[in-house]
């Protein structure tokens, strides 16, 4: 049995937010790229964005036959954050972090990254909200696991508790809610103690309080018809 003190830590897994705003619109000419303007992100679509990324590292690098890299810092800077933002939003910090690691002295590093901040190209609140609409709506993660995963992008704790604040503490019960309603009929069969086990483990991994979880489940194979008396022996070995 999983005992209180070993309750599972959430393992957060990439899946970025979908974009919702029209990628490039009205940027200026400073920012678009050397190629022309920067194509929509509706435009660009799936099999675009795979091929101008194929060959190509998370942190920007040009795939082999791509054109070399300008030798302007800035220019270098701002070719590898447009290259990095086709297809998908990212955070401040993991723009900084790529360029880091491509070796763009910082205080080119810094222009490029404050002026895409200017014009809205970064935008850490923006992302936040969706990460939390996104991952809560398909995962159904918990507020902890979704805080836990903008940290992981270097999203700012106040950023992080104004978009995880927009999750209230019915949400998240609802939600875990019907994430043991879809689980329940696959436990069917199993003994007492393995169901209860699998589906407090469940909430858990997606970040649910000890606490919440055991409630949700207790209520749901109460109404199923499990013996209360029954379920709170078992629960409180857990």
């Amino acid at each position: 049995m999983t005992r209180r003190s070993d309750w599972p830590e959430y393992t957060p897994s990439p899946e970025p937010p979908q974009a919702s705003a029209r990628w490039g619109d009205g940027l200026p000419a400073d920012i678009q790229d050397s190629d022309g303007p920067a194509p929509s992100r509706a435009e660009a679509g799936p099999s675009r964005a795979s091929s101008r990324n194929r060959g190509r590292g998370a942190d920007g690098e040009r795939g082999p036959g791509e054109a070399a890299e300008p030798a302007d810092p800035v220019e270098r800077a701002r070719a590898i954050c447009l290259r990095l933002l086709t297809g998908t939003p990212r955070t401040r910090r993991q723009l900084a972090d790529a360029l880091r690691k491509r070796e763009v002295p910082e205080e080119a590093a810094e222009e490029v990254l404050a002026r895409f901040e200017d014009v809205g190209l970064i935008d850490d609140a923006a992302f936040a909200a969706a990460w939390v609409d996104s991952r809560h709506h398909s995962r159904g993660l918990a507020r902890r696991a979704l805080a836990r995963e903008l940290r992981t992008k270097g999203v700012d704790s106040t950023v992080i508790d104004e978009a995880v604040g927009r999750l209230d503490s019915d949400s998240e019960e609802e939600t875990a809610r019907v994430l043991v309603a879809r689980k329940l009929r696959s436990t069917r069969g199993l003994d007492r103690e393995k169901r209860l086990r699998r589906l407090v483990g469940m909430l858990a991994r997606k970040g649910y309080s000890e606490g919440l979880a055991l409630r949700v489940v207790r209520r749901a194979l109460e109404e199923e018809g499990e013996d209360p008396e029954m379920l709170d022996e078992h629960l409180h070995g857990l």
